[in-house]
């Protein structure tokens, strides 16, 4: 495997040099900004996340206004106590993308928030105190415990909030080959295992976040 160092000099030589990819960098928010973020706003991301995926992304965002306000601006204790003929009706409604097995899931993700609130006193205490070293431990929570947030549902959700994350996007995974960390797109708990190890490393000898890193890894590979 590739030192950091190599890494980057890959993705730079690409991109037109150093200061040319660090333009193109972004950089995680801090557990202070993300503990400060309402729980409905988490909701929020993690229903659009469920919604884009498999789906145009950009009919998704025009209809996100009447999302918002259908759901009451996913408050999460309205949303949670959606009854069976509230769902059922939201299939009649055109302002929304209808689809039977992710509205139900927009309900299990708030009762899902609401119990992590009531575990850690917010739902963003929860993103905010994960460590980033165990990355792949909050991705295997949120897809047990939550609602279609497996593959990358869940990557782009924390992504989207500014948690420090990697995705594990087409191009990530053919660095993630290249380097010989995994031989196919990391799905089970051993090859997960394996990638975090790899980017902790390159996190230590870089001083970079995870989205950092992701970012670098992506940008070192050719079209």
């Amino acid at each position: 495997m590739k030192t950091f160092d190599d890494i980057y000099e890959l993705a730079a030589n690409r991109k037109g040099g150093a200061s040319a990819l660090e333009k193109l960098l972004e950089k995680p928010k801090t557990s202070a900004f993300l503990r400060k973020i309402p729980d409905d706003r988490w909701l929020s991301a993690i229903v659009r996340s469920v919604f884009q995926a498999g789906f145009v992304w950009r009919i998704v965002e025009h209809k996100w206004p009447d999302f918002e306000q259908v759901f009451c601006n996913f408050d999460l204790h309205h949303v949670a106590y959606l009854s069976d003929e509230a769902i059922e009706s939201l299939l009649e409604d055109a302002r929304i993308i209808r689809h039977r097995t992710k509205l139900l899931a927009t309900r299990d993700n708030a009762v899902f928030l609401l119990e992590l609130a009531n575990e850690h006193g917010s739902a963003a205490n929860y993103f905010a105190n994960y460590p980033a070293t165990d990355y792949v431990d909050l991705l295997a929570e949120l897809k047990k415990r939550g609602s279609r947030l497996g593959g990358t549902s869940a990557q782009y959700f924390l992504r989207t909030m500014g948690k420090e994350s990697f995705i594990l996007s087409r191009d990530v995974v053919r660095a993630l080959i290249r380097e010989k960390i995994v031989d196919r797109a990391p799905n089970s708990q051993r090859d997960l295992r394996a990638t975090q190890d790899a980017f902790n490393i390159w996190c230590a000898q870089s001083k970079r976040s995870l989205t950092e890193v992701s970012r670098i890894l992506a940008m070192g590979i050719e079209s």
